[in-house]
């Protein structure tokens, strides 16, 4: 229950799978009907790498939200592909990273960010705290996503069943009993909620979303 807002956060749409081209390996030989490998050079990982990252930089906004769509309506449908890098791309990786969306998402354990949106290694770049707050790291983490990155997407991932949230809404005298970094980050968090809407909400659940 507590990922639902995660389809909230980001509607559903198409729930057919995402078919990814999977890279050959550049020495590979052929016996029969399986594909032997034989290894690879850094020089050939990096021209995948660049290869890669022109593929991203040429994709609108539109299509990458939609790719998240589609990623979280498999996780919903249980047709996830989970899909995991070869050993060939994961080289890749090591000269360079381009996701193409950033994601500041709570840290709790139900809502890890790749599996409910269905990407893999180097796909999103992922911000994760308790109750998915806006601070100087978190807004420093987005900003050099955007400038850096160059990421086409930034999401800010919310979800119901929020513990951080939920103990936010408790008075101020059982929060100073807390440890002081905690109590401090709970603060925050309660300075951000509108308590006056807050209590026309009847929904227990959309309480501490």
């Amino acid at each position: 229950a507590a990922a639902a807002a995660a389809a909230a956060a980001v509607a559903a749409s198409s729930v057919a799978a995402l078919h990814r081209p999977q890279p050959q390996p550049p020495h590979g030989r052929v016996q029969g009907a399986a594909a032997v490998w034989e290894g690879f050079s850094m020089e050939e990982a990096i021209a995948h790498a660049d290869a890669g990252q022109a593929r991203s930089a040429a994709r609108a906004p539109a299509e990458v939200l939609a790719d998240l769509q589609r990623g979280n309506a498999r996780f919903w449908t249980n047709t996830a592909v989970r899909p995991e890098r070869s050993a060939f791309e994961r080289r890749a990786l090591i000269s360079k990273q381009f996701p193409s969306v950033a994601i500041l998402g709570c840290s709790d354990s139900r809502v890890p960010t790749e599996i409910i949106f269905d990407q893999g290694l180097g796909d999103i770049f992922t911000i994760r705290v308790a109750g998915n707050v806006l601070d100087a790291t978190t807004v420093a983490s987005l900003q050099y996503a955007v400038h850096h990155l160059k990421v086409k997407c930034v999401v800010v991932l919310g979800h119901e069943l929020c513990g951080a949230v939920k103990a936010a809404q408790l008075p101020v005298e059982q929060l100073d009993r807390e440890p002081p970094e905690l109590a401090c980050a709970l603060k925050a968090i309660k300075s951000g909620l509108n308590q006056s809407r807050l209590a026309q909400v009847h929904d227990c659940r959309a309480l501490d979303r």
